[in-house]
């Protein structure tokens, strides 16, 4: 990058000065992240091991605990490093990689979810085509070409962002957040935002129309199946996907379309807590709460893992 020589580190934001209150952060984004990382690895262990669970809704809800893994690992240990340590710096290096990780995550959630609505309506709109659209080699591709298709994003986001000569290297939040960066740009600041974010929009609102187009079908159909035990298994499968996009949207938009300050804001913090730490972490929650077999397979999971610790502690094969 052209700028590294002059910016070749960035102060991130200090959420308070005072060490009880670091200490009192520390904890909370802890408990945070280890609650994200345990959920996220019990969804994914439940589907993996349980072969009952071997179908495309769970193969992609499996995909997702990776994405929901992977964007809280990006940001909270190095936010929680620099709070052990004192130190508000990140490297010229680090930046990039956080910016073009976290929107690769970010990206692969919008896919993954539209290609999740996908599934949910050939299995409740055209269920005697359900296994030939949605065998396995097409939801593989289905789900590479998501992850591709992040990535592309976000190498195409990144490298503008940092291509971009930048004339501070105070970033106001507690991780290289994009539109933060943006901010800080020495060219023609509207021009640039517009630049990158108009790609980003179009897809964004292009996958929505999709996915609420797909729903509106798919209550369409429930609403005509003549079986009330039908329909709410329809909708046990339906309302917990919803709940996620509906959350990932309503912070996705706050965060990235709202006007960015160049002081730090309380209200831009709060929101960025809200997509980046409490949506991963309350996803494996909405996903388990309404479906059974969540449900039966941690079960099984928790169950058999507490046989064996019992039998190793006891010595009995």
């Amino acid at each position: 990058m052209e700028n590294q020589s002059s910016v070749s580190e960035f102060l991130l934001l200090e959420f308070s000065a005072i060490p009880e209150l670091q200490i009192l952060h520390f904890i909370l984004f802890l408990i945070f992240y280890l609650t994200t990382v345990s959920g996220n690895l019990l969804i994914f262990s439940a589907v993996a091991f349980d072969h009952r669970l071997h179908t495309p809704l769970y193969f992609f809800l499996m995909n997702l605990a990776i994405q929901d893994l992977g964007s809280v690992s990006v940001i909270i240990p190095k936010y929680l490093i620099n709070l052990f340590t004192n130190d508000r710096h990140i490297s010229y290096t680090g930046c990039v990689a956080q910016v073009l990780l976290f929107l690769f995550f970010a990206g692969s959630d919008l896919a993954l979810l539209t290609v999740m609505a996908y599934d949910r309506y050939v299995a409740i709109c055209n269920p005697l085509q359900y296994e030939r659209v949605m065998n396995r080699r097409a939801c593989k591709q289905m789900a590479l070409g998501a992850w591709f298709a992040a990535l592309l994003n976000a190498i195409l986001h990144t490298s503008g962002t940092f291509s971009t000569p930048l004339c501070s290297n105070v970033v106001n939040q507690f991780f290289c957040e994009f539109p933060q960066i943006v901010r800080l740009a020495c060219s023609d600041l509207y021009q640039f935002e517009m630049g990158t974010t108009v790609f980003s929009i179009v897809i964004w609102f292009g996958c929505f129309i999709y996915i609420i187009v797909s729903y509106v079908e798919i209550l369409t159909a429930v609403l005509k199946m003549p079986s009330v035990l039908g329909r709410k298994k329809a909708f046990s499968t339906c309302v917990p996907h919803l709940t996620v996009v509906s959350m990932f949207s309503v912070t996705g938009c706050l965060a990235y379309l709202k006007p960015t300050s160049r002081t730090p804001s309380s209200l831009d913090l709060v929101v960025t807590i809200m997509y980046s730490v409490f949506t991963p972490m309350l996803n494996p929650l909405i996903y388990s709460m309404r479906n059974k077999e969540i449900k039966v397979a941690l079960s099984r999971l928790l169950s058999l893992k507490s046989s064996s610790d019992k039998s190793f502690s006891t010595g009995l094969p």
